[in-house]
């Protein structure tokens, strides 16, 4: 048994000798076979870099090739363009050389014909000077027998006729007085008015009926008591709410409202309208009437403002600006429109500034804001002027804004030429026919007096009246009136208009003189 296990060990003991030899033996032949495997793969990976390589270096030489060449082009078209640039600057400094010696030849021509004039002159000035000399000696020689022959020397007639035009300076002067005076106090009637005008507008009382009172009309007389109610009630109460008074009287189909705030009749108004055509009236129907009334008269004025903003073309304001804005709508001035007042004179200012090459848009702002102190109510105290300024201040408007609000009336001076132009273009709009109080009737009868006037003095062609009845030009015959009796023909014309006419302002009086001569060349 023990020489069984023995062998059998020794048997396996080779065996697995013998295994791991054959083992080793495959895997060395395993491993060689790959060695030479890489090793081709290795060669042919070499071999295609290498052709990489050179097909790549090959592409490098071509690029660089192009670049060469192209690099020659363009520096050959630079030159060229740099050569042609070349030409052109010598050509135009050739030109110029030209244009220097033309005229350097020409202000030789002018300095020549300078020097001829100048001698020309020299020898007119000797002439002229012998000519004065000869002259001086003949009035002298006049003069002596002048003397001789009015038995006065010449200082005496000197001094008689010094005296003389003292005394008709003194009374010139006397006469000129007594106009400034007149001018001024017709000014101060002026003045006077439209602080009345302003006064009335913002607090008025019963003399202005025109701008305080509105009508409104009734399906029929019985309306009138139930718009009264019982014991008054209703009336009362409509007068409460609106702070207008309900005037009912004999008036057909008829009744009025009087107040003198303008926003408050028109809510009176558009209230009472709708309560008529509804026909429940009574105190609590007639609250909330008026209630709806004053925000839709709100969002109105709300509105009025934009839409003055946008025909304008103009932006920017603070919400409260737009408001009062449209509060112009519910002014007046003379009875001119405040709110279409303003507008116009901001369209003319921006016309006018746009002519003289001023910014047009702060032009017609400032056109719209100048009299921005007429929206606000009787409680304010100051003039709309002050008003409007400390207005412009409170809502940051530019210094030139705020100048030419306190200027447009001459309270102050104005520090640009948009104040100016908002001067002129407030009195445009104010003074052209028709826009303020004066019946068309009264005005053409004016104008046609005043022609008349002009005409009825002898020697006059014709007459017409102008700038709105401002001026008048007169057109003489010269034959019949010489040019010193035009400036005396212009004075009684002055005259007989200061005596005969009563008119705003001054009017202005030219008399043309005009002499033609015509000849033909045949």
């Amino acid at each position: 048994m023990t020489d069984i296990s023995y062998v059998t060990i020794i048997s396996g003991i080779v065996i697995l000798i013998v295994g791991l030899f054959i083992g080793y033996l495959l895997r060395k032949f395993i491993t060689e076979g790959k060695v030479e495997a890489a090793k081709d793969l290795a060669k042919r990976i070499i071999e295609e870099a290498e052709k990489e390589v050179e097909n790549r270096k090959k592409e490098v030489l071509l690029e660089a090739k192009e670049e060469i060449y192209k690099a020659k082009a363009d520096f050959g078209k630079e030159t060229r363009e740099q050569k042609q640039e070349l030409q052109n600057m010598e050509k135009r400094l050739q030109e110029k050389e030209e244009k220097v010696e033309r005229k350097l030849n020409i202000f030789e021509k002018r300095e020549n014909e300078i020097r001829i004039r100048e001698r020309a002159i020299a020898d007119a000035d000797e002439r002229i000077k012998k000519i004065e000399f000869r002259y001086n000696s003949l009035i002298a020689d006049e003069l002596r027998r002048l003397e001789e022959i009015a038995g006065i020397t010449s200082e005496e007639a000197k001094n008689e006729l010094k005296e003389k035009l003292l005394n008709e300076a003194r009374s010139d002067v006397a006469h000129k007085i007594r106009r400034i005076e007149e001018e001024a106090k017709k000014a101060a009637n002026i003045k006077a008015g439209e602080i009345i005008s302003t006064a009335i507008q913002r607090c008025a009382s019963d003399y202005v009926a025109e701008t305080t009172v509105s009508v409104v009309d009734l399906p029929n007389d019985d309306m009138k008591g139930r718009i009264i109610g019982r014991e008054g009630r209703n009336i009362r109460a409509f007068e409460t709410a609106t702070g207008i008074d309900l005037i009912v009287d004999d008036t057909p189909e008829a009744v009025i409202l009087s107040g003198y705030d303008p926003i408050r009749r028109e809510i009176a108004r558009i209230a009472l309208e709708r309560l008529v055509v509804d026909g429940r009236i009574h105190p609590g129907r007639i609250e909330d009437v008026v209630g709806k009334a004053t925000k839709e008269i709100s969002t109105k004025i709300r509105e009025e403002g934009e839409q003055a903003l946008f025909e304008l073309g103009i932006d920017g304001f603070h919400p409260e600006e737009v408001k009062l804005i449209g509060r112009l709508r519910y002014r007046t001035s003379y009875s001119q429109n405040v709110l279409h007042h303003s507008k116009e004179v901001a369209y003319i200012t921006g016309i006018m500034a746009a002519e003289l090459g001023a910014d047009e848009k702060l032009a017609r702002r400032a056109g719209l804001l100048h009299d921005i102190g007429k929206a606000v109510d009787h409680q304010t105290e100051g003039t709309h002027t002050r008003i409007g300024v400390d207005l412009a201040k409170r809502y940051n408007e530019s210094k030139l804004i705020i100048n030419a609000i306190a200027a447009h009336h001459e309270d102050v001076e104005p520090e640009s030429i948009i104040a100016v132009l908002v001067a002129a273009a407030d009195a445009l709009s104010a003074s052209r026919p028709g826009a303020r109080r004066e019946m068309l009737e009264s005005y053409v009868k004016r104008l046609e007096r005043l022609e008349e006037i002009g005409d009825s003095f002898k020697g006059v062609n014709k007459t017409y009246a102008i700038q709105a009845g401002r001026e008048i030009r007169v057109i003489v015959e010269p034959k019949n009136v010489s040019d010193s009796e035009a400036t005396f023909l212009a004075q009684d014309i002055v005259k007989k208009i200061e005596n005969e006419l009563s008119y705003p302002g001054e009017i202005k009086v030219t008399v043309i003189r005009e002499t033609k001569a015509v000849e033909y060349a045949r």
